[in-house]
């Protein structure tokens, strides 16, 4: 086992994980409660591309006018629930490593589109936490979700040679 995967070590990400999980609701439920429409951002983001020295890389702004904008209606959806998800996901850790991938990218596409703010430290402590795997949910429902699906979707070479109903070795003992 390596050392950050300890689970007395493994408090210090689950406090982590919990935090960057709030984060996340707060950022998020008011926007589903209140309303959110990205029109505003995206174009104030294709805005922060000129200039001499642009905020917004050229390629972004060209994504962000070109396929965003004309699909805002979706993003207005999927940014707020993406949010609170993520927020929900890491809290009681399931499908934590889903949650923290879906996380980071979503702080990199807001620190793309030139906003600072807590970016950089929310995507930092959801990289952190990827890269400690298994660690970031010993504390969380993944420890238990995660064995009960990988043997039930991917232990087929089993194939019941070891389940003690059918394995006549185990039945005999």
């Amino acid at each position: 086992m390596k050392w950050f995967e300890n689970e007395k070590v493994s408090v210090i990400w689950t406090v982590l994980r919990i935090w960057l999980g709030i984060q996340w609701i707060e950022a998020g439920w008011h926007k589903v409660v209140d309303g959110f429409a990205a029109e505003g951002f995206l174009q104030g983001a294709i805005v922060k591309a000129t200039g001499d020295h642009p905020a917004v890389q050229a390629w972004y702004a060209n994504f962000l006018e070109n396929f965003a904008l004309p699909n805002v209606k979706l993003f207005n959806f999927l940014i707020p629930w993406g949010e609170v998800l993520v927020g929900v996901g890491l809290i009681v850790g399931i499908a934590t490593i889903p949650a923290l991938l879906a996380a980071a990218f979503m702080n990199l596409n807001f620190l793309l589109a030139g906003t600072v703010s807590t970016n950089p430290v929310l995507f930092t402590v959801a990289i952190i936490l990827l890269f400690v795997g298994k660690g970031a949910y010993i504390w969380g429902g993944d420890r238990f979700i995660l064995p009960y699906v990988k043997e039930k979707f991917f232990n087929k070479k089993d194939n019941g040679k070891n389940h003690p109903h059918t394995n006549k070795k185990a039945m005999a003992l």
